[in-house]
């Protein structure tokens, strides 16, 4: 009460808890466990997802009335792959936090490095870039990140041939930069982030299409992914 609650993945709100949003929002109050009568509340709601929520309203798996108290003040946030310029702050943050949170005495990141991560397609967006300093922070002996603190990322040439390539012949790549064999965690991770992009943030589809639950597709997408 008297805070901000924010709701990730909304559109995949099953029927009935859409049911008792609605009516918090409408009335004010909700019903807590165990408690005899309704609390009034005052909060501030934002909530995010990936899905097109007005296609869901058109097929009837999200309520029309849910869908007009949340979208009130909407804001559209593109993939990163289209703001790079997001990349850098971005990256100052993750290490600045990373390294106070390891111990480290690293300090920042090179310029061919940053120009490496700028160069990226990002499927799995900022938390994928998030994942990939929290791995070069851990990992580095330095005290500045430098392209060979990534060798899980394609360099840039590479990865504009695979945009060239088309879809169809895009995904993780099982070899690093130096041509070994990448840690199979990497990989599922890259997997993950890749098949969200290739289903246009579907989490249903996603859990489907890689055949697992979509319980277990949650907890790997928000797992940090990193084992040293």
């Amino acid at each position: 009460d008297g805070g901000t609650l924010f709701l990730d993945e909304v559109g995949e709100l099953r029927g009935d808890l859409q049911v008792k949003l609605l009516r918090a929002l409408q009335e004010g109050e909700v019903d807590p466990v165990g408690a005899s009568k309704p609390v009034k509340i005052d909060v501030r709601l934002i909530s995010a997802t990936n899905q097109d929520l007005a296609s869901l309203v058109a097929e009837k798996r999200f309520r029309e009335d849910l869908y007009y108290r949340l979208n009130v003040f909407p804001i559209h946030l593109p993939p990163l792959r289209q703001r790079p310029g997001d990349v850098a702050p971005l990256v100052e943050r993750f290490i600045t936090s990373y390294a106070a949170q390891e111990g480290t005495t690293l300090q920042g990141i090179d310029a061919g490095a940053l120009e490496l991560l700028e160069a990226q397609s990002w499927p799995g967006n900022v938390r994928q870039l998030e994942n990939s300093i929290f791995r070069a922070v851990v990992l580095s002996e330095g005290e500045i990140l430098t392209l060979a603190d990534f060798p899980h990322l394609a360099p840039p040439a590479a990865a504009g041939e695979a945009g060239e390539a088309g879809e169809a012949g895009a995904g993780p790549a099982a070899l690093d930069a130096a041509g070994e064999l990448r840690p199979l965690r990497e990989v599922e991770n890259d997997m993950i982030m890749f098949a969200i992009e290739h289903c246009r943030g579907r989490m249903t589809e996603v859990a489907r299409r890689l055949g697992i639950g979509r319980s277990t597709l949650y907890r790997k997408v928000r797992e940090p992914g990193i084992e040293v």
